[in-house]
């Protein structure tokens, strides 16, 4: 942040930004070495409660990326954005998976000498879900996305059925919320755009159909809807943070959203829980004290403009994509392609921009 124009560090949000990652570093950096666990548990505490903190750097980072789009140029602040989200994930990452390790290492199934002897995350490497199912996680997301969808247009609407189709029995290892996180963006825009276009129209709405198919490297997800698409003012400006024709609006918004970890969770409606998958137990257990859990719930018609961009960080940190293909008055068509982790190296030729943030 350093390297931004002095004006664009002094707009409150962005010098807000600063001062939390500041005050990270300057925490972190006078923690003695470990040597007991009685250290590494004042150490996780310690890190809970700089990640809890950090969940206001999104919406406020957004936030002054917005009010500063006349002072750069809007290549530098996405370039900006994806470096610093990217960089984000990395620390983030780390430092969620030495809590969920450690939470592994205190439960009671651990000891030589538990009663139990059967780990009921067993399926879990810390954050990272071994046996993740596509087919499980689009049932999931399109359950709280329909919820999402009925709760702003109201009961009456009818909702468009989520077809699924292809290799639904393929599995692979992730970090569950990060791809629920990004499922969840693509079916929600999906069932929003098609309500809004049938809602006055005659008839049962289209569906969304959802492709699964999977290879020896990576699973491709397919999202199609047919909700009239995409205008061609706003195209161009959809992988963007800063820029665009409802930017005012978006920044509006993200007034209304204090705290955001960027995950599944926060499309869920205040009070109501989402669909039950087979990995249920395990989710539940890392959503009560992990810093990716739902700490905000997001009105159901509130539209921030960074789902899709930040679907794409997600995606592309992981050595994956995702693309997005608009037929102006009939629908779209989005490819979310998911490397499995363990197959493929990440991409290794960001970690110096991310290192340099």
């Amino acid at each position: 942040m350093q390297t931004l124009p002095y004006v664009v560090v002094t707009n409150p949000n962005m010098s807000h930004v600063y001062e939390l990652y500041y005050k990270a570093f300057e925490t972190l950096r006078r923690v003695q070495e470990i040597k007991s666990v009685e250290d590494n548990d004042r150490y996780c505490k310690l890190i809970s409660e700089t990640l809890q903190e950090h969940l206001t750097v999104i919406p406020r980072l957004a936030m002054g990326i917005i009010e500063c789009q006349s002072l750069m140029r809007p290549e530098e602040t996405d370039k900006f954005m994806n470096t610093l989200l990217r960089s984000r994930i990395s620390r983030r990452v780390i430092a969620e998976q030495h809590l969920a390790l450690t939470e592994t290492f205190h439960s009671p199934w651990h000891f030589p000498d538990a009663k139990q002897h059967h780990d009921p995350n067993a399926d879990f490497v810390g954050e990272v879900f071994l046996r993740c199912n596509a087919k499980e996680v689009v049932e999931e997301c399109s359950h709280r996305a329909k919820s999402l969808a009925a709760e702003a247009f109201g009961g009456d609407c009818v909702l468009p059925e989520v077809k699924l189709e292809g290799h639904l029995d393929a599995t692979f290892p992730y970090i569950l919320s990060h791809l629920q996180y990004i499922i969840g963006e693509l079916l929600r825009n999906s069932i929003q755009a098609v309500v809004e276009k049938w809602e006055h129209l005659p008839g049962t709405p289209a569906p969304v159909e959802v492709l699964i198919c999977e290879a020896p490297q990576h699973v491709i997800i397919r999202i199609s809807d047919q909700g009239g698409g995409i205008a061609k003012d706003i195209l161009p400006n959809v992988w963007s943070f800063g820029k665009g024709p409802r930017s005012q609006i978006h920044l509006e918004n993200l007034v209304q959203v204090p705290k955001m970890a960027a995950t599944m969770q926060e499309l869920k409606i205040s009070g109501r829980s989402g669909g039950g998958t087979a990995h249920a137990p395990g989710e539940d257990r890392r959503s009560v004290d992990a810093s990716l859990s739902s700490l905000t719930s997001r009105p159901p018609n509130l539209r921030l403009g960074m789902g899709l961009p930040m679907s794409r960080v997600y995606a592309e940190y992981w050595a994956g994509s995702l693309e997005l293909y608009s037929l102006e008055g009939y629908g779209v068509d989005v490819f979310l392609q998911i490397s499995k982790l363990g197959n493929k190296n990440e991409q290794l030729s960001t970690r110096a921009s991310m290192d340099a943030v």
